[in-house]
């Protein structure tokens, strides 16, 4: 039972890894205990936006009008529409098995543990009483929901994203902890289905590290539909269906029939032997170089579990990075310049490359130019009265670092800019380019010619 690549988790990272290293010819035999997909196929990317694409036909279905169209009493059903959900889960999880096993890939379901590395470098390995050994190992462990400890939080029947995108029946009240992506992403669901919803965020505004000025859009489009915000608020104490806040020392309570915790996600280091190995730690999960080499040189580690950028399709190309450097095939290594993120609420966020904040507080000097997502014809004519903005910022000598965009849809136009970004493009460069008219897509034309 020895194989030329290991992989425990079969996520983005630990799937896409098994994929290509079979391509190369490699023996692979790829560990999940749970189910393929990872987080982000079962409980994160696929069945939140399966979710949210319904909330937002009901959405557009509700203010047809605008567009003079007459839709009476429109309704929605829960329940299918967590049917739904299921059944595009378990298509693409069928997807994923059948592309590995076609590739010759040994998929073993059972938790993984390491056992040791021999003299010879050689990693052993025990997966439901079976032991296995390989030349090179790749931890691919995702990460996990943080619970914060606050006081009364252990005897309340609290949400995490797991039980939110399972229940079948609305609340009519929630109060989100957190105002990151996963916070405001089911603002955006149970807001579209007509719960209350509350927001409660710790820093001084959502969405961590996203644009200020982008985030602060959002904040206000959503506030307009009716979500309430306390931000700067820290929670003291949550008891039963009250969650009490604090901030400049006064306090207040917010009742809710339901808690959700949207306060991020850890790495999973532990449960799975990695101690033996003694590779090197960071302070938020293992220290890996450009190839995704950690301090042992046959042991990688990809996706959540590095602690650097929680999302998959980083997971998946740094996987794509450590395979080719196995294969011997190493290249440039990692490049994170132009990592995009995306919060699909409606209108959706995405941004890549730098912040004006980030540049600021760093005394870099930069040029910054918008205009309002109006500017685009096909944007005016698909959402009426509808609000957004595109953001290009450069940096001394004309070349873009950084892209912010708000409004739909900002998840498919923000790779062009990432590109830009990643190839060293300057304003006039990535003006010069033939956009397709009438596009959305041509506001990053537009913009960079302002």
């Amino acid at each position: 039972m020895k194989y030329d690549i290991a992989i425990i988790g079969g996520g983005p990272a630990g799937y896409t890894a098994a994929e290509q290293a079979a391509k190369e010819g490699l023996s692979v035999v790829l560990y999940e205990k749970n189910a393929l997909g990872g987080v982000c196929l079962n409980e994160g990317c696929i069945p939140t936006k399966t979710l949210l694409y319904s909330a937002k036909l009901y959405d557009s279905i509700k203010h047809a009008s605008k567009y003079a169209v007459q839709a009476e009493n429109p309704s929605f059903d829960l329940p299918k529409m967590i049917a739904r959900k299921k059944k595009v889960v378990k298509k693409l999880t069928a997807g994923i098995r059948m592309k590995l096993t076609d590739c010759g890939v040994e998929t073993v379901t059972g938790e993984a543990v390491i056992q040791g590395r021999t003299d010879d470098g050689t990693l052993a390995i025990a997966c439901n009483d079976t032991a296995y050994q390989a030349s090179h190992l790749l931890l691919c462990t995702g990460s996990e929901a943080i619970v914060p400890p606050i006081p009364g939080l252990s005897d309340t029947d609290f949400w995490t994203s797991r039980e939110a995108l399972k229940t079948k029946e609305l609340p009519a009240s929630l109060v989100i902890i957190g105002g990151g992506v996963i916070g405001m992403e089911f603002a955006s669901f149970f807001n579209s289905l007509g719960a209350e919803v509350s927001v409660v965020e710790m820093t001084d505004k959502i969405l961590g590290a996203t644009d200020r000025e982008l985030s602060g859009m959002l904040q206000a489009e959503y506030a307009k539909k009716g979500v309430k915000f306390y931000i700067g608020y820290k929670v003291t104490a949550v008891h039963g269906k009250e969650v009490t806040l604090e901030k400049d020392g006064e306090g207040l309570t917010l009742k809710g029939e339901k808690i959700l915790l949207g306060t991020g996600r850890r790495p999973v280091v532990k449960g799975f032997g990695l101690e033996t190995l003694g590779v090197e730690l960071s302070r938020s999960g293992i220290q890996t170089n450009q190839y995704m080499q950690t301090s042992l040189p046959n042991v990688y580690a990809c996706g959540d579990i590095t602690g650097f950028s929680l999302l998959a399709h980083t997971a998946s190309s740094e996987a794509e990075t450590a395979v080719r450097h196995i294969a011997g095939k190493g290249g440039n290594g990692m490049s994170y310049k132009a990592i995009p993120g995306i919060v699909y609420t409606n209108p959706e966020i995405a941004g890549v490359g730098k912040t004006e904040e980030e540049l600021q507080a760093a005394g870099i000097p930069c040029t910054v130019k918008k205009l309002p997502m109006a500017f685009s014809g096909r944007f005016a004519a698909e959402n009426e009265g509808g609000n957004g903005l595109c953001k290009l910022i450069f940096s001394e000598d004309g070349t873009l670092v950084g892209a912010h965009i708000l409004g739909n849809p900002a998840s498919e136009l923000i790779i062009t800019a990432g590109i830009a970004i990643e190839k060293g493009m300057k304003a006039e460069e990535l003006a010069s380019f033939v956009f397709p008219h009438p596009t959305v897509g041509e506001i990053i034309k537009l913009t960079a010619d302002n």
